[in-house]
């Protein structure tokens, strides 16, 4: 029981990981790089599908980390655990606080409501972003070596 709970929180950080990894590198590249105002409504867009399911997800994760730790207090590893959750509580401390915001202005804009500085604040977003997919990336691998 304890191995499934390590694989399916490893796998459903892991896939998070690679979603917010997609989401960095690949996704927002293409709609930067699409003519006229197609990249800043699929940005809007994106941010509307992802910022319903986001949330849950990471969630969800710090929640199975927790209990991973808790069930296994006394394995070998669970230190690894126990930070790869703080940093995942960080990681959703930095989305409500620096990204969330943002997103929520983002996600409602079109060519005729966005603001002038939209560039930027989205410029901003990525940044935040990028610290975001490297402090999750780390949660990732902690939570495999922890399995090792």
């Amino acid at each position: 029981m304890v191995n499934a709970l390590e694989v399916v929180t490893t796998v459903s950080v892991g896939v998070m990981v690679g979603v917010e990894f997609s989401v960095a590198f690949v996704m927002n590249r293409i709609f930067n790089a699409l003519p006229e105002d197609s990249g800043q409504l699929g940005r809007a867009h994106g941010g509307r599908m992802l910022g319903a399911v986001m949330p849950v997800w990471y969630i969800t994760s710090v929640v199975l980390v927790a209990v991973w730790a808790i069930v296994g207090w006394h394995n070998p590893g669970v230190g690894l655990v126990v930070t790869a959750g703080a940093l995942l509580i960080v990681s959703v401390i930095m989305s409500i606080l620096l990204l969330v915001p943002i997103n929520n202005r983002g996600k409602t804009w079109t060519p005729e409501n966005r603001p002038a500085d939209w560039k930027e604040q989205m410029n901003r977003w990525d940044r935040f972003h990028y610290v975001r997919v490297a402090v999750i990336i780390a949660a990732f691998a902690l939570l495999v070596a922890a399995l090792a």
